[in-house]
């Protein structure tokens, strides 16, 4: 037996650091998750009841502990249920009563599909979000069950959602795990409203309202929200929004490429400064998507960051194992929102926006000041970063540019003339931290651009302060290895991913050894890689094999491609086009297929070795068989 499976009574260590991380709070220092915790509170009824599929972890990190603090900023009465069950008695939906103004629901930091299933659509054995990484504590579409059960208890109490499973679900969507499209989420939720990406502004604008009286049935001009009409029903809008059609959903069940050529509407439209309202009609209903919030300001963000999270998981988990997903984040560090990469396999840009928002060094540093002083501290940050790790306080420089521009990606096919990609606001963050009495070491756990990085520009003093960027990095924030992404060596598949050639990671890895060398370092580069992505062959997985082995590399990051709601791989994976030029594109789909591309990682192992002969043998290359395997 090992010492995470021992019972938690015998497990000192774990219930020393409980003791310690907790002695300085009270219950009420959370949100309330129980009546008796509400009546400690001295509250008679709640204004808010918000269900969310993960534990609760009072930590910005978490989706539902951000919008629970926000709405009790605004001085509301808010409660967490997490990890309802759902297959009792239903009493976790009955036991805090009918909220004053309205139910809110998220199946969680994560998408419930991706959270339960492996790119092969086997079920997981664990849940990153649950004590003990315990499996079986939310359902499938957890959004939808949650949701529909609620309505069913409660018909008449407005229901609102939001996160990712339903921010990447507002309109016709491709769903890997039934192999089918499947309209807006909110038809089948039945919700009221669906606050889409990062919701804090919507859900606080819409809670203001009700809270006025204002009907919440009439709250259809609210940016970022996606709802339902009848099909010629009338509704309040904002006179500023153009509209524009998308082809509705039984049009896109009769011909994929009205499906794919929508796609490239909503992309485009989720990239704009002033972008359109999107209408999709579904039956006799019609599903309406506001246009986005701007991004946020810097003052705002710093709001969000600093309201006062305990940065622990709820006391109700204390005497529980620990939360695999809060072990990891615990002393990490957010500096910022968005991505401008436009990978077409990633979520984020969908979900958060290319554009970043970003805090002000001050307030950053309050938050490490913060962490620096949790009792289970040892000095190192796990992670100082976001979405991407060095896209911190980058922008236009003429943002008259950027209100014109439609563009997916700011770094793809190139790094955009209009793009400021200074490093120097990180490295002087980077320095501010390094200096903390209490910090041994920051880590940059999230993925670094090194294509911007490397990208030459105008200007002198810009180039030096990249490439001082990543020196610092390598020199200070790495513990022995640099995670990077290239994702493939083939440049078709590249162009197919929005991500540059390979042959640029050729050159970051030349300039990474030389730094270690000049260093006195010995430092290890370890890049990532994606098998059976829209494009890929099993020549390409070759070649890549071939390639990495020519550079001395034994892949061990890698993954299969895991086609989810509103990328643009993964409409390229159901419908074999290319939304923007309508080619064909080939796709591994089947099983035997994506493990056929998969082996190719793992040339080094003899499991594989046989089989890898077979297939380079019956594609009749003699030239790649020899550079892999001899």
């Amino acid at each position: 037996m090992t010492k995470s499976q021992l019972p938690l009574h015998h497990n000192y260590n774990w219930t020393r650091r409980v003791n310690l991380l907790y002695q300085k709070y009270k219950t009420t220092d959370w949100l309330p998750t129980t009546k008796k915790e509400v009546e400690e509170r001295g509250w008679d009824q709640l204004d808010v009841i918000l269900f969310t599929g993960d534990a609760y972890v009072d930590h910005p990190s978490f989706g539902a502990a951000v919008i629970g603090r926000v709405l009790e900023a605004e001085g509301l009465r808010v409660a967490i249920v997490p990890q309802p069950n759902w297959q009792d008695d239903l009493r976790d939906f009955k036991k805090l009563g009918t909220p004053r103004l309205f139910f809110a629901v998220t199946s969680g930091n994560m998408d419930s599909m991706v959270n339960h299933y492996t790119a092969n659509k086997r079920k997981r054995h664990n849940d990153a979000y649950t004590p003990g990484g315990q499996a079986d504590k939310r359902p499938d579409y957890a959004t939808i069950v949650y949701s529909n059960i609620l309505k069913k208890l409660y018909p008449e109490i407005p229901l609102v959602i939001g996160g990712i499973e339903a921010s990447l679900r507002r309109v016709t969507h491709f769903d890997y795990w039934q192999n089918k499209l499947k309209p807006s989420i909110l038809i089948d939720s039945k919700a009221d409203l669906l606050f889409y990406g990062m919701g804090e502004k919507s859900i606080v604008d819409y809670a203001r309202l009700v809270q006025k009286g204002v009907n919440p049935q009439s709250l259809t001009n609210l940016p970022q929200t996606a709802f339902l009409v009848d099909e010629d029903e009338h509704y309040a809008t904002q006179k500023k929004w153009n509209t524009f059609d998308l082809y509705s959903f039984e049009e896109c069940l009769q011909d994929k490429k009205k499906f794919a050529h929508n796609f490239m509407h909503i992309e485009e439209e989720s990239n704009k400064v002033e972008a359109n309202k999107l209408i999709q009609r579904t039956g006799d209903k019609q599903v309406v998507v506001n246009p986005p919030w701007p991004p946020m300001e810097e003052k705002e963000i710093d709001r969000v960051y600093e309201l006062p999270y305990t940065r622990l998981p709820h006391p109700k988990y204390k005497s529980k194992e620990p939360i695999p997903a809060y072990d990891m984040i615990r002393h990490s560090i957010n500096i910022h929102r968005g991505c401008f990469g436009g990978c077409t396999f990633c979520t984020i840009s969908a979900h958060q926006g290319k554009f970043i928002a970003s805090r002000s060094q001050a307030s950053v540093m309050r938050e490490l000041d913060k962490v620096t002083e949790m009792p289970d501290f040892k000095g190192y940050i796990s992670d100082l970063g976001g979405p991407s790790a060095n896209m911190y306080q980058m922008k236009g420089i003429h943002q008259e540019i950027c209100n014109k521009c439609k563009r997916p990606s700011c770094i793809w096919p190139d790094v955009c003339k209009n793009l400021n990609i200074d490093h120097k606001p990180m490295l002087d963050l980077y320095k501010e931290v390094r200096k903390h009495p209490k910090v041994k070491k920051a880590f940059i756990g999230s993925g670094i651009r090194y294509d911007m990085i490397l990208h030459e520009t105008k200007d002198k003093q810009v180039n030096k302060n990249n490439m001082e960027y990543l020196r610092e990095v390598v020199k200070h924030h790495v513990s022995g290895r640099l995670k990077v992404a290239p994702e493939h060596t083939s440049d078709d598949v590249l162009r197919i991913m929005r991500k540059p050639s390979f042959g640029l990671f050729y050159k970051l890895n030349k300039v990474f050894n030389e730094i270690n060398k000049q260093e006195g370092l010995n430092q290890q580069l370890v890049p990532y890689f994606i098998s059976s992505h829209p494009g890929c062959k099993s020549t390409d997985m070759a070649n890549l094999a071939a390639e990495t082995k020519q550079l001395d590399f034994k892949l061990e990051q890698v993954q299969d491609f895991t086609p989810t709601p509103m990328t643009l791989a993964t409409v390229i994976f159901y419908t074999g086009f290319h939304p923007y030029t309508m080619e064909e594109v080939f796709t591994a789909k089947s099983k035997k297929e994506k493990l056929s591309q998969r082996k190719f990682f793992f040339w080094y192992k003899r499991e594989y070795q046989r089989e890898i002969r077979e297939e380079l043998t019956r594609l009749n290359r003699p030239d790649l068989l020899k550079k892999i395997l001899n």
